[in-house]
């Protein structure tokens, strides 16, 4: 390689990590804008609590409701299907007989999120008012955060969703990893999670949404006078979704 070629190799090696640099940079700085001291979000903490003993079985009402709001990829294939809220059968280990119950589980929104901590790019990320979200922007499908997730509430979207019932919302797309939002761009306006609406509408009444940091408000007085349990507390993550009858 003569002087000539050296140069421009070197300049152009120089000139795409300078780029790099200042992305990264950018991706850093920018955020930050959704952490801000004094945002919107900076006086709540949203949390969830779910009522088990109130859950039927054979009601999918919250997980219908979860998939029109929010455009959650639905293939009708296991292999595909993304499930931001999901309904299992649990069983305890001291229960003898064998007696299952319904569970719901879904992303628990910690105040320490270790999905945010080992995303390289900061696509993930929490908001003042406790809620994780993903930037699909931002997100490089390293899927990363679903390996840190202990809660396995991280999904990946393999295909394109060609399904759109909810035009106000992002129509998802393939290649970034997912999770519940709270419907945090429901909270905003004032309005409750399309799967607590739905809830209510089924006349279930298992799930309540509400300000952690406002101790007159309903979820803070039940979780203050009911027995309630969160999800492998021990890990330190410091979960916002609380359960009755767990």
């Amino acid at each position: 390689m003569d002087r000539r070629d050296f140069l421009k190799v070197a300049g152009g090696t120089l000139l795409t990590a300078t780029s790099c640099a200042y992305a990264f940079r950018f991706l850093t700085a920018s955020s930050t804008i959704w952490a801000e001291s004094g945002s919107p979000w900076s006086q709540r903490k949203w949390g969830m609590v779910i009522d088990l003993t109130k859950c039927r079985e054979d009601c999918t009402a919250c997980i219908s409701a979860c998939r029109r709001e929010n455009n959650v990829a639905h293939h009708g294939d296991v292999r595909w299907d993304v499930h931001w809220i999901r309904k299992v059968n649990i069983r305890s280990k001291a229960d003898s007989q064998g007696i299952e119950k319904p569970m719901l589980l879904l992303c628990n929104h910690c105040d320490k999120p270790p999905c945010a901590q080992v995303c390289p790019v900061q696509a993930t990320y929490k908001r003042d008012d406790g809620i994780v979200i993903v930037d699909h922007h931002r997100c490089i499908g390293c899927r990363y955060c679903m390996i840190a997730c202990p809660y396995n509430a991280r999904q990946f979207n393999f295909k394109d969703n060609e399904d759109w019932p909810n035009t106000e919302q992002p129509k998802r797309s393939h290649g970034v990893a997912e999770a519940c939002t709270l419907c945090a761009h429901r909270l905003d306006k004032g309005m409750k999670p399309a799967c607590v609406e739905a809830c209510e509408n089924a006349g279930g009444g298992a799930l309540l949404v509400g300000d952690l940091n406002d101790p007159d408000s309903d979820i803070s007085r039940i979780i203050s006078t009911r027995a309630v349990k969160r999800i492998r507390e021990d890990l330190g993550t410091e979960p916002k979704v609380h359960y009755i009858g767990l």
